[in-house]
């Protein structure tokens, strides 16, 4: 079996929001989550290389010690602290932007962003030195809690702008707050995305979902041993046990918000 750790990542920052403080990481410990990396003999890909790899469909394999290192959300902080580290490294990545939130969207502005966030411009020098561009929505709504009408215009116009801007193809998306359903997988894959990523805090391998391909949640919390043990694929169900009860449990929460108001709906 094949099995990929792919990191997610939201800000590099010395100094975050308190929106975005949970979900931050120090430029400092980036530099040497990234090192480490390199040292033992990692090969970087990005999302959309992962899954061609997995595929086989162009002759590709997958690498020996693959690793895929994402950031969602889109923060000016990307181009900003964790580039130049990508760059030093020669790491490709894939960042999750999402369109509403870029900060010169103008009448296409859509969510609150919880940081200061990329320019097109900046976005577009990121796919000038490697970067894939993917999918995140257009304004960071829980897209399991929308009506499919809503759910379709979200993906579909996060894809189309994203595309137009920056004038590459977008295969992949991650979902905001990593939930998704059935059929939110089923629109993701009608709006043209072949691949997705979520959360779940498990180790990728090629028995998992295109759809649906989980992510190791990295942040200041992160220590090196905890770090090395997730790319390493060592005891992450323990070392991830709280993430993964809360998330567990708040999932089950938001599916019987979900089907309460489409009871509701129908009365």
């Amino acid at each position: 079996m094949i099995r990929v750790p792919i990191l997610m990542y939201h800000s590099i920052s010395d100094r975050p929001t308190a929106e975005t403080e949970p979900l931050a990481v120090r430029p400092s410990a980036f530099a040497d989550q990234l090192s480490y990396l390199k040292e033992n003999g990692f090969t970087p890909l990005t999302v959309a290389d992962l899954v061609a790899s997995l595929h086989r469909n162009n002759g590709r394999s997958v690498p020996e010690r693959p690793v895929v290192v994402t950031f969602d959300d889109g923060y000016e902080d990307f181009h900003s602290q964790a580039l130049p580290v990508l760059e030093r490294h020669d790491f490709p990545a894939t960042v999750f932007l999402t369109s509403g939130w870029v900060s010169d969207a103008g009448k296409d502005a859509a969510g609150r962003p919880l940081d200061r966030t990329l320019s097109w411009n900046q976005a577009r020098e990121a796919v000038s030195c490697g970067i894939e561009i993917g999918g995140h929505s257009h304004s960071h709504p829980q897209l399991d809690q929308l009506p499919d009408d809503q759910l379709r215009q979200e993906l579909r116009r996060n894809k189309g702008l994203l595309e137009d801007k920056l004038g590459v193809p977008v295969a992949t998306m991650a979902y905001p707050y990593g939930y998704s359903s059935a059929r939110v997988r089923r629109e993701v894959r009608r709006a043209g995305y072949w691949a997705a990523c979520a959360v779940n805090n498990a180790v990728a391998a090629d028995r998992h979902d295109v759809l649906a391909m989980p992510r190791l949640t990295v942040t200041n919390g992160t220590s090196m041993t905890k770090f090395r043990r997730a790319v390493e694929g060592s005891r992450i169900p323990l070392i991830y046990m709280k993430e993964r009860l809360l998330t567990g449990g708040y999932a089950v929460v938001r599916r019987t918000r979900y089907g309460l108001r489409k009871v509701r709906g129908l009365t």
